[in-house]
């Protein structure tokens, strides 16, 4: 194959040690007609700046950007993506160390299943490289989609923005970004699905970094909840605030308004303007909710059912949801 591959690195004062390795995993990819292009969102920081341009010097593959104030990371990849040319890309964090063959898999998967995405497995990983998981599928009950499911592309994102590698047309269809945009890979498996489809690498092909600095990191539920009551306390108000805006607004409601400013299909439209329904009636619940059979409908999907207990009892049973929480 030599199909060129963009891999787009959104940096933001990195570690230099996590930084080196995962630029190191990039150029060692059995896939050689790749081109690593690297966004510094303004890290103010002489030491990541000098490791990169040292990178760029010693490989002519590498394309070196620099922010002049903070752009955020989402549209710190929005720029990255305006200057992608490649007929296939993906996404790469800072931090992470990919297996040499991520790229050759990923790219044979991809043109062999005609899909617009698709989206591998990872261990996980801490700070001294020691792998706490296997198997980050199992780990966080990701959706696992072959072809197309529109229910699940609409309410959740498939695949690690990391983990996923995906065609020119997506990446078209994304730019310019809306205000909506609140997740770059929760688009792209939106568009994809509507698009092509996707699929799926059951097998880890990466080693994903948890680590204090991460911005989302692939914490648990649990460790979530603990960070919130260490800032916002234990009452019931808090709870009730967490379930709202930290569950149902971040991760789902906004998720669901941004895919309906992409949708182009008038029947996926009316599906989205019913599910961010449900999510406004579950906000306005306090203490319980009968509607289980559309949680079922708008999230229920393969590898989901420890996610779909814990999410039912967060959504459905709030008094029974505080119980845990305060635990």
């Amino acid at each position: 194959m030599k199909e060129k591959v963009d891999i787009l690195v959104a940096t933001y004062k990195p570690n230099i040690v996590y930084l080196k390795q995962q630029i190191d995993s990039i150029l060692n990819q059995t896939y050689k007609n790749i081109q690593v292009i690297i966004s510094d969102d303004f890290s103010e920081d002489e030491n990541v700046i000098k490791v990169l341009e040292q990178y760029k010097e010693q490989d002519n593959r590498i394309r070196i950007y620099l922010q002049e104030k903070n752009l955020g990371y989402i549209k710190n990849f929005e720029f990255l993506l305006k200057q992608s040319k490649a007929n296939y890309i993906a996404f790469c964090d800072q931090d992470d160390i990919w297996d040499t063959n991520k790229i050759e898999k990923s790219l044979q998967t991809l043109i062999e299943k005609n899909v617009d995405l698709v989206y591998c497995n990872a261990r996980h990983i801490n700070e001294k490289n020691e792998i706490i998981h296997h198997n980050y599928f199992q780990y966080k009950n990701m959706p696992l989609v072959k072809g197309k499911n529109n229910i699940l592309a609409i309410s959740r994102y498939l695949g690690l923005g990391c983990s996923q590698l995906f065609t020119a047309e997506v990446r078209n269809k994304m730019l310019p970004y809306t205000s909506s945009v609140m997740a770059h890979d929760w688009l792209v498996s939106f568009i994809a699905n509507e698009g092509n489809g996707v699929d799926y690498i059951e097998e880890p092909l990466f080693s994903y970094r948890l680590h204090t600095e991460n911005v989302f990191g692939g914490r648990s539920l649990g460790q979530n909840i603990t960070r919130w009551k260490q800032e916002h306390g234990i009452s019931y108000q808090s709870y009730l605030q967490y379930r709202n805006n930290k569950v149902i607004d971040k991760a789902y409601l906004d998720g669901a308004k941004m895919c309906l400013e992409y949708a182009k299909n008038s029947q996926t439209k009316e599906t989205i303007t019913k599910l961010v329904k449900y999510y406004e009636k579950l906000k306005k619940s306090k203490y319980f909710n009968l509607h289980i059979i559309q949680y079922i409908k708008f999230l229920g999907g393969k590898n989901l059912f420890k996610k779909m207990v814990k999410e039912i009892i967060i959504f459905h049973m709030p008094l029974l949801g505080y119980l845990t929480f305060i635990i």
